[in-house]
């Protein structure tokens, strides 16, 4: 078994290549574990870690979590690597998901954020004669959030679609490649966008209400 943050060597086979890899863990004072060495083979040879298949000493290689050694992955061994790389295409595509990933992220800060201020509104956190103005832009805010999340879900589902038209506009005979990674990544993403639009619908609603309720109590005390 080897000791608690000590790094790994390994020779990874692929096709006519031969890559010698350390493999570290990403945990402190932790064993690394195959999902680490998956991790690095995908950086060293292109190959995607859901598309790899992983052999060493003629046994495949699936549990990711365990550590190397539980598996009989020793310093000196040869793992040998079977899987597709993804094209030039796909990985100018899968950048693009990348980006879209972090700009949904930030959005969904945004999103984090309004509710957390809603939440104190309804906790009392905040006066009762500044309400009103604050439930008004927190809906002003709640509306442009969707608003982003929506013109972002819009650029998500175009993903590919340029590509699919340019390569059967230059070469009929060639239909697109499968681009497995690009789609599974991408239905990912739009599954993630959408429930953030459930979320953004739900605090709406629930901030909607909030002001129908300050506004019946304002009219009740006008009377």
């Amino acid at each position: 078994m080897a000791s608690p943050g000590t790094p790994v060597t390994v020779t990874v086979t692929y096709s006519n290549e031969k890559h010698i890899v350390q493999i570290t863990s990403h945990q402190e004072d932790s064993e690394p574990t195959l999902q680490d060495m998956a991790l690095l083979i995908e950086q060293v040879t292109g190959v995607p870690v859901p598309f790899q298949k992983l052999i060493c000493k003629g046994k495949s290689l699936k549990e990711m979590e365990q550590p190397l050694s539980a598996l009989g992955v020793k310093n000196g061994c040869k793992v040998m690597l079977i899987g597709k790389r993804n094209s030039p295409e796909e990985e100018a595509e899968l950048k693009k998901l990348k980006d879209f990933e972090k700009s949904v992220e930030q959005i969904a800060n945004k999103l984090e954020e309004i509710n957390k201020e809603f939440t104190g509104i309804q906790k009392g956190f905040l006066a009762k004669d500044l309400q009103a103005e604050a439930l008004n832009h927190l809906d002003k805010r709640i509306k442009g959030t969707a608003e982003q999340f929506m013109k972002i879900l819009e650029q998500i589902d175009a993903i590919l679609d340029n590509v699919f038209l340019e390569r059967r506009r230059k070469l009929t005979k060639n239909l697109p490649e499968n681009f497995s990674d690009c789609k599974l990544k991408k239905k990912g993403l739009v599954k993630k966008v959408q429930a953030f639009l459930a979320q953004c619908d739900t605090v709406e609603g629930s901030i909607g209400q909030e002001m129908d309720k300050l506004q019946s109590k304002n009219l009740a005390l006008a009377e």
